[in-house]
């Protein structure tokens, strides 16, 4: 069965850093391209990020950039989202999920295969 599995969520303060794992299993990462994406209350759900399979390329939204930072460790069969100087307006849940158009986008469209998200709450 394939499935991806988010990891890493939790109450942080404002300024402070978490790391978000997303594990597949019951398939290999090293053919895809995997985003992230986040959904706050009452809002759509919106990419944050993205990489390709070789990790060669990479998307961050404009309202993360300088603060997150994508990678991937194939061998893991793992992506990490690298979180720092976080705001209380990141507080959200996160979700990785698959690419089924063969490139990297922040638009939820464009993927398939979701996980079930981890909650990242930024509060003092």
């Amino acid at each position: 069965q394939l499935q991806l599995v988010e990891s890493g969520g939790g109450l942080v303060q404002p300024g402070g850093s978490l790391r978000l794992s997303c594990a597949a299993s019951g398939f290999s990462l090293d053919y895809n391209t995997i985003g992230w994406f986040r959904q706050a209350p009452g809002k759509e759900r919106e990419g944050v990020s993205c990489i390709n399979n070789s990790g060669g390329s990479t998307i961050l939204a404009d309202s993360v950039k300088g603060r997150f930072t994508i990678s991937r460790d194939n061998a893991k069969n793992t992506v990490y989202l690298h979180m720092s100087s976080l705001k209380p307006e990141d507080t959200a849940v996160y979700y990785c999920a698959v690419d089924g158009v063969g490139r990297c986008s922040v638009y939820p469209y464009d993927y398939v295969n979701w996980g079930q998200g981890t909650q990242v709450t930024v509060s003092s």
